[in-house]
């Protein structure tokens, strides 16, 4: 046998051991990922959950999410409550939107915003930065919410248990995530399961490594106090990250707090993109900062994933496919066919990277209308 069969050979073979290991991974992740438990009333008393929405043209799309608001049962009784949302400059009639709503709801407030924001800082972030300000100062909870959720009644009352019972300083429930047309259900469903195959959820709740920080912003639950000794949205690397969501996880365990991600599939649903163009959109602004916004990483992980799952061998291809149903069942998503068509998904994914990265690197980022600078890598 030739050095280059052999040396093929040991290569097939490490990416099935790879590839199976990772499958086996994820079953793992999926048994140990922490649910919602029921609302605790005794562990809600004297919690005070100032919930944050940032918006930006969302009139599309924003009353199914406040109406979800404002039907959240089990606060009041055991915890104090306000909704305040952020009205960034929007060219829409989101703020009218969210001014008739208050009209009826007096737990609601909606502060405007004229302008870009500030030199230093990204859309979200800033949003997120003036909504924690205008917080209420007494505030034991932070809940960032974003404007595609839409949450089950007891969605805040059981995600501000599942933070006190766990004993965590901050929390994700993953959403689980909506995908109606085809490019949707090609690309949509490898975020949860990223981070269900490659991640070992409770060694990255407590571990030191910023690296290894998981959150998400669509549902994010932070006890205040650390919140504010973490600098917030205001904090360096999170004012300015695209992935503002992750930054602040990992500003957040700068300070030493614990907390990853939920199961939020029984509290929550999400519909991030609608067809291929806001999909493509979408992840063209933010593909580029997966791997922290160095090259060398993204490239890195991109061949690890093309040497896994896009090699014509049945044993990984399986494997991943094994993974696939995994995460599938756990967050709610569609299994069959979508799941057989994982090497595609792969390859979808690796395109739109190299088109995030085309895009930074001639200063084309852009989303909602606003031009998208970017720290040096």
């Amino acid at each position: 046998m030739s050095r280059t069969s052999t040396a093929a050979s040991t290569a097939r073979r490490a990416a099935r051991l790879v590839a199976v290991g990772l499958a086996i991974h994820s079953a793992a992740n999926a048994h140990l990922l922490r649910r919602p438990p029921a609302a605790s009333a005794k562990i809600l008393g004297g919690e005070r959950i100032s919930v944050l929405l940032p918006l930006r043209d969302e009139a599309h799309r924003l009353m199914p999410c406040l109406r979800a608001l404002t039907s959240q049962v089990g606060l009041d009784e055991a915890a104090a409550v306000e909704f305040v949302v952020f009205d960034d400059d929007s060219c829409d009639n989101t703020a009218d939107l969210v001014a008739a709503v208050c009209g009826h709801e007096p737990r609601m407030r909606l502060i405007r915003s004229s302008g870009p924001p500030p030199a230093g800082f990204f859309g979200k972030p800033w949003a997120c930065s003036q909504l924690a300000a205008a917080a209420d100062p007494n505030a034991t909870v932070l809940v960032f919410l974003d404007a595609d959720v839409v949450l089950a009644p007891e969605a805040l009352t059981r995600t501000v248990t599942l933070l006190r019972e766990a004993r965590l300083d901050f929390v994700s429930p993953y959403p689980r995530q909506r995908a109606d047309s085809p490019a949707e259900r090609l690309v949509q469903p490898l975020l949860q399961w990223s981070w269900l195959t490659f991640a070992p959820l409770r060694l990255a709740e407590r571990t030191a490594h910023r690296s290894l920080a998981l959150a998400n912003g669509q549902l994010l639950a932070v006890d205040a106090a650390r919140y504010a000794a973490a600098g917030g949205h205001h904090g360096d690397g999170v004012r300015n990250g695209v992935l503002e969501d992750v930054a602040l996880a990992r500003a957040l365990r700068g300070i030493g707090a614990s907390g990853g991600m939920a199961d939020g599939t029984p509290i929550a649903t999400c519909r991030m993109y609608d067809g291929w163009e806001q999909l493509r959109d979408g992840y063209t602004k933010s593909l580029w900062a997966a791997g922290g916004g160095h090259p060398a990483v993204s490239l890195g992980q991109l061949a690890l994933l093309s040497w896994l799952y896009l090699r014509p061998d049945p044993v990984t291809y399986a494997a991943g496919v094994a993974s696939r149903v995994i995460a599938a069942r756990k967050s709610g998503a569609r299994v069959l066919p979508d799941v057989l068509a994982h090497p595609l998904s792969i390859a979808t994914l690796v395109a739109l990277t190299a088109r995030s990265w085309q895009h930074r690197l001639t200063g084309r980022l852009q989303w909602k209308g606003r031009p998208l600078p970017t720290p040096s890598a």
